[in-house]
C-alpha cells in the first residue's frame, strides 16, 4: 500500500478529487500526502522571479488553508510545496527527492486542439513515471 503519494494541485474540480482520493488513501494505509502545486513561468527576468518569490510563502499557505477547508485533518497528513517550472517534470522530480511511491493526479477533458497546443500533464507523468499513478477523473 501507498505510504507517500503525491498530489499535483492547480485548484481545478479534478485537482480536488485527486487530493480527496489521496487523503482517504492516506487515511486508510497510515501514509502521507504531498501536495505539488507547479507555477509555469514565462521568460521574464529578475523581476518576475523577484515577484515570484515575494508571492511563494504567501501562496503556500493559501493553499495549506484551502486544503484544511476539504480536509481538516490536512494539517497532519499532507506536506505542501510551490515550485515553479514544468508540471510534469516538476511532478516527475519529487518522486526520487522525496521518496514517493504513488502518484495521484486529476484528468481534465480537454479537445484534441487543447490537448495539441497545451499537452497534457497526466499523460506526460503516465508515460515517464516509474512508480504507480491514478488518474482521478
Amino acid at each position: 500500500m501507498p505510504k507517500y503519494s503525491l498530489v499535483g494541485y492547480d485548484g481545478s474540480d479534478a485537482a480536488r478529487r485527486a487530493f480527496a482520493f489521496a487523503m482517504e488513501l492516506a487515511r486508510a494505509c497510515g501514509g502521507r500526502v504531498r501536495v505539488v502545486s507547479v507555477l509555469q513561468v514565462a521568460e521574464g527576468g529578475d523581476t518576475c522571479a523577484l515577484m515570484m518569490t515575494d508571492t511563494g510563502t504567501e501562496r503556500v499557505q493559501e493553499l495549506k488553508d484551502e486544503l484544511a477547508t476539504m480536509a481538516p485533518d490536512a494539517a497532519s497528513l499532507v506536506d505542501v510545496e510551490l515550485i515553479h517550472g514544468s508540471p510534469g517534470d516538476v511532478l516527475l522530480s519529487q518522486v526520487g527527492h522525496h521518496g514517493i511511491d504513488h502518484i495521484v493526479i486529476g484528468h481534465t477533458e480537454r479537445g484534441a486542439l487543447a490537448r495539441w497546443l497545451l499537452g497534457s500533464v497526466s499523460t506526460n507523468v503516465l508515460a515517464r513515471a516509474h512508480v504507480p499513478v491514478t488518474v482521478v477523473r
